[in-house]
């Protein structure tokens, strides 16, 4: 695939300064904006798509996603849909997406992405919750199309297939009293959390939330810049998530680039994809460079136009490896929902650690913290609560607005008037970031902390594991025992105890012993979201219904200290 000879961006106005001010714009001028100046140029791909054999590109330039999502404002307005709405946005990834999104944006009207693989319980909740007054989908068929269907009619919630004539509302708008603010900050669009812990909560974000992320990742140092007119950045991410509509979006958005989205992440055809593609910049998430070193060796490891990938996650263990082997440098970075680019980290400094589990330092335009439970500092080199916020005068720039209906959490988010993250951190002696794992997902063993993501990473290192989820059981005597539900490449499932053994003792092997999983169970699937990520708390129900069912295999007996 011939690509355009590349520019440089070689500033950003907007990041001047740690409190930039976006007035009036919105995600729909600075896409139109960019159309103008970009019209004739793919803004989005399908990735390949395989017909008759062949592979294609499906794709959608600047000026036609402009001209379409123009038509389709009129007609939501035609149909009585005013600022201030929201309507659901149930699509895959696709280029109607940003179609829905472009047009309700222009009006006003905050989008609502929706995880299309939500249950039926988490469905109804959201519709009822966010008090939409559309829900546009791909189909209505299926287990989710039902469930979408059910709800919006119990919350007299219309729906509209894509492509096809918008319906009247079935309800009058909700009275609300906007404010009168710059239209940056008016709400853009309501993501939800991806729920690992608890009940999803509704982040309100505003267009300055977007335009922000989108400048932070353009402007990011040599030699990880964003090339002007050139990129091609592959994503097998969810456009529902905060990563692809935020980040990935507006960055292209921002420097006229082309957003590769594929359905999801096909481990036997990555090559292809970004060979077919000609993908620049790819997007992951830490299984899939875990799933990827698992592969034969090939000679087409290499045959690609990778600049480097972008992600979180990676095994310390297998990054050099992954970078030697594919050709390209994977870049771990720290965000949240929450804090999008007002609190943003990636590891893009020339003394990039590799292997080290490091996502890099803090820039200047923010602030952190790494405290105990008590909220006290603690010493360098010690895990605590990672804390942010932004420097300047307004320590809430680029974050989100507002948990939606839920004041006293987003107080309790914001106590002292810093971001409390709830991931646990440290700082190692180069000053670098260190993840150590979610708070919520420390385990607590005869008084010792035990991190599920640390054991994790250890277990994925078994060339029969294809993933695992470790958490906590209930134990008479140690308050708690780590649990651990494993999903072999051997997909027989037999809770076979030769293939846990081997389990146990590689953890024994590299980790403390009162580390190892107690308790092992194969499982076909694991609990996830619908970004990979695993639902811990579906994850902690399962397990404690396994072992009060007995359907665990047990290996306490063999925890001994010095063993």
């Amino acid at each position: 695939m011939k690509l355009e000879s590349p520019g440089t961006i070689k500033s950003v106005d907007n990041l001047m300064g740690a409190n930039p001010s976006y007035g009036d714009e919105t995600v729909w001028s600075r896409f139109s904006k960019s159309a103008s100046r970009w019209g004739s140029r793919s803004f989005f791909s399908s990735g390949p798509i395989l017909q008759a054999g062949s592979s294609q590109l499906l794709a959608w330039t600047y000026e036609q996603m402009r001209e379409t999502a123009e038509r389709r404002s009129e007609i939501y307005k035609l149909r009585g849909f005013i600022k201030g709405d929201r309507v659901g946005i149930c699509l895959p990834n696709s280029p109607e997406f940003f179609v829905e999104w472009l047009s309700l944006n222009l009006l006003g009207i905050s989008a609502v992405p929706v995880n299309p693989e939500l249950r039926q319980v988490d469905v109804a909740r959201l519709i009822g919750h966010s008090e939409m007054r559309l829900a546009v989908v791909s189909g209505a068929s299926g287990k989710f199309g039902q469930a979408l269907k059910a709800a919006c009619e119990k919350s007299r919630v219309a729906v509209a297939e894509t492509c096809r004539e918008l319906p009247e509302p079935l309800s009058e708008p909700l009275p609300r009293e906007l404010p009168k603010i710059a239209a940056s900050l008016d709400e853009a669009a309501l993501i939800y959390t991806s729920g690992t812990t608890g009940m999803p909560k509704g982040c309100v974000l505003s267009n300055e939330y977007f335009l922000a992320a989108g400048d932070w990742y353009a402007s990011l140092p040599e030699p990880w810049t964003l090339r002007e007119g050139s990129e091609r950045m592959l994503t097998p991410l969810p456009l529902y998530h905060m990563n692809a509509m935020a980040f990935s979006s507006m960055a292209m958005v921002a420097t006229g680039g082309c957003l590769v989205a594929l359905d999801r992440f096909h481990p036997s055809r990555w090559r292809e994809d970004l060979r077919d593609c000609g993908a620049t910049i790819v997007h992951y998430l830490g299984i899939m460079p875990s799933i990827l070193m698992k592969s034969d060796p090939e000679a087409s490891d290499r045959e690609h136009s990778v600049r480097f990938g972008f992600g979180a996650g990676v095994s310390p263990d297998l990054h050099a490896g992954f970078e030697d082997r594919f050709g390209y440098p994977l870049i771990e970075a720290w965000a949240m929902t929450e804090t999008g680019a007002g609190a943003c980290i990636a590891a893009t400094g020339p003394d990039r650690q590799v292997g080290e589990g490091c996502f890099g330092q803090p820039g200047p335009e923010m602030e952190t913290r790494i405290v105990d439970e008590a909220g006290n500092s603690v010493a360098s080199g010690q895990p605590g609560e990672l804390l942010v916020r932004r420097a300047g005068r307004n320590p809430r720039f680029g974050f989100f607005t507002r948990y939606l209906k839920d004041d006293e959490a987003t107080k309790a988010a914001w106590e002292g008037n810093w971001f409390h993250t709830g991931d646990i951190v440290a700082q190692n002696s180069n000053g670098q970031f260190v993840f150590k794992d979610r708070k919520k997902n420390m385990i607590r063993r005869s008084g010792e902390n035990i991190s599920a993501a640390e054991v994790e990473s250890v277990l994925a290192k078994h060339p029969g594991v294809e993933a695992a989820a470790v958490g906590s059981v209930p134990d008479e005597l140690r308050g708690e025992e780590v649990a651990c539900l494993v999903k072999p490449i051997d997909r027989s499932f037999e809770q076979n105890s030769g293939f846990f053994s081997e389990l146990f003792e590689l953890c024994v092997e590299q980790l403390a012993y009162f580390k190892a999983p107690g308790w092992f169970a194969a499982v076909s699937e694991l609990p996830l979201t619908g970004t990979e990520k695993i639902r811990r708390a579906d994850l902690a129900k399962r397990l404690r219904e396994m072992r009060e069912a007995g359907d665990l295999v047990e290996f306490r007996a063999r925890k001994k200290k010095n063993a």
